[in-house]
């Protein structure tokens, strides 16, 4: 089981995007994907994939690429088994040293153990200059 596990309520919606804030955060792949089921379908932005390994290997090019990545969630709403999330990521390009923030939503559902099954995200990229930041700046 990965608690909390539907349906939701406000309070378990909120530790749901906390947990999934916190975990994409570490910037560890292997754990990001360990909340998602076996078979989860993933959606982002304009490519499609299936399954943990498919997630993981996704994680492990982007923080590749996104250096200094650093995201904040945001609850929009929620249903039985399914959240919406808003959120936005600051970032640095590893081949420019361009800085971006990110913005976009997400929609996950949830399979009756927790895990989530699918995630559909959509995103813009807006170019930014490093004094711009917003989002906590930890050291890398």
């Amino acid at each position: 089981m990965r608690y909390p596990i539907p349906p939701f309520t406000q309070e378990t919606a909120l530790q749901k995007v906390k947990a999934a804030e916190d975990a994409w955060n570490s910037r560890d792949p292997e754990k990001v994907a360990s909340a998602y089921s076996d078979d989860s379908d993933w959606r982002n932005r304009d490519q499609f994939f299936i399954g943990r390994s498919a997630i993981t290997a996704f994680l492990q090019n982007k923080w590749e690429a996104e250096l200094h990545y650093q995201l904040m969630k945001e609850l929009w709403s929620y249903t039985d088994n399914r959240i919406s999330v808003r959120f936005e990521y600051e970032w640095q390009n590893s081949t420019t040293g361009q800085w971006f923030r990110t913005h976009g939503n997400e929609h996950w559902e949830f399979d009756e153990k927790g895990y989530m099954r699918r995630r559909d995200m959509s995103a813009n990229d807006v170019a930014i200059d490093p004094s711009q930041r917003r989002i906590g700046i930890r050291k890398n």
